[in-house]
C-alpha cells in the first residue's frame, strides 16, 4: 500500500499541472484541438480500464440524457476556456484564481440546492472575493482578460458540479466518469467543427497529448478519490489548497514566469478564504460531497 504522505505528494504534483499542461501544448496544438483529443484519449483509456476490470456499467444513463448533455457542455466549455486562457495569463496565477470555484460552489449551493452558509463560510467567501480584486488591481490588459476567462471557466465548472450533485448522485463512479468524458468529447468536437479547427495534430504532439490525457484526467481523478478515502474531507481540502503553490513553482521552472507581488497577496487571500469556507462547511461526521475533479 502506498503511504498516505506519498499519495498526497503525488496528488499535489498531478493536480497542479492542469494549466501547466495547457501552456505546454499551446505552441504545438490549438486549444480547441488539443482539449478534444485529450478528452477522447482519456475516454478510450477509461473504456479499456472498465472493460478489463469488468466495471463498465451504464445503468445510470437511463433517463438522464439531459443531465449528461448539460454536464458535457459545461465541462467542455470550461476546459476549452482554460486552454485558451493560458495565452494571456501565467499558469500559476490561473491556478490561484481557479480556487474561487469553491466560492462559486457555495453560492450555487445556497441559490439552487438550498444550502445555508454560516458566518465562517460568509467570511471566507468575502475574503476570497477581496483576493480576486487584489489580484486584478493595476493588472495589465492581457492579464485582466486572462483572469476573466479563468473566472468564467471556474464558474461553469462549479455549475457542472452543482448539476452533478443534484441529478447524478448515486451513479457508479466508473460509469459516470466514462459518460462524462464521452459527452465532454462530443461537445469539444462540435466546438472545433463549428470553428473549422478540428484537424489532426502534428505527429510530434501526440506523445504530449497522451501524457496530458493520462496524467491530467485519468491519473489525477484516481489519485483524488483514493486520497479522499484515506483522509478526512477537511484534511483533503487543506492538501488541495497547496496545489496552486506547486503550480506557481512549475510555471517558474518551465516558463520563467512568476506572479507579481499584488497577485501573490491576492492569491493568498483567495486561498485563505477558500480554506476557511471549505473547512467550515465540512465538519467531522459529515458525508463527502460528490465531486468530479478538475478535468
Amino acid at each position: 500500500m502506498v503511504p498516505t504522505s506519498l499519495l498526497i505528494a503525488l496528488l499535489l504534483v498531478v493536480d497542479s499541472l492542469h494549466f501547466v499542461f495547457a501552456r505546454l501544448l499551446l505552441p504545438q496544438v490549438s486549444p480547441a484541438v488539443s482539449v478534444t483529443y485529450i478528452m477522447a484519449i482519456a475516454s478510450l483509456e477509461m473504456l479499456v480500464f472498465a472493460l478489463i476490470t469488468g466495471r463498465l456499467s451504464l445503468a445510470g444513463f437511463r433517463g438522464r440524457l439531459g443531465t449528461f448533455l448539460a454536464i458535457g457542455f459545461l465541462v467542455a466549455a470550461s476546459t476549452n476556456i482554460n486552454y485558451e486562457a493560458v495565452a494571456f495569463i501565467d499558469p500559476g496565477t490561473a491556478s490561484l484564481l481557479a480556487q474561487t470555484g469553491t466560492i462559486f460552489g457555495l453560492g450555487l449551493g445556497v441559490a439552487w440546492l438550498g444550502d445555508r452558509l454560516n458566518k465562517r463560510q460568509l467570511a471566507g467567501a468575502g475574503l476570497a472575493i477581496a483576493g480576486v480584486f487584489v489580484m486584478e488591481y493595476q493588472a495589465g490588459e492581457y492579464l485582466r482578460y486572462g483572469s476573466l476567462l479563468v473566472l468564467v471557466s471556474t464558474f461553469m465548472y462549479a455549475l457542472h458540479s452543482a448539476i452533478t450533485k443534484r441529478f447524478a448522485e448515486g451513479i457508479d463512479f466508473t460509469g459516470f466518469f466514462i459518460l462524462r468524458l464521452v459527452f465532454t468529447t462530443f461537445f469539444l468536437a462540435l466546438f472545433s467543427l463549428w470553428r473549422g479547427a478540428l484537424t489532426l495534430p502534428q505527429p510530434g504532439a501526440w506523445p504530449l497529448l497522451i501524457l496530458v490525457a493520462t496524467t491530467d484526467v485519468v491519473i489525477s481523478r484516481a489519485l483524488y478519490y483514493l486520497s479522499l478515502r484515506r483522509l478526512s474531507l477537511s484534511l483533503h481540502t487543506l492538501a488541495l489548497t497547496l496545489s496552486p503553490l506547486v503550480a506557481v513553482l512549475w510555471a517558474l521552472l518551465l516558463f520563467d514566469t512568476f506572479p507579481a507581488a499584488f497577485q501573490l497577496a491576492g492569491g493568498a487571500a483567495v486561498l485563505a478564504g477558500v480554506l476557511l469556507a471549505s473547512l467550515a462547511r465540512h465538519r467531522p461526521g459529515q458525508g463527502a460531497e460528490f465531486r468530479t475533479g478538475a478535468s
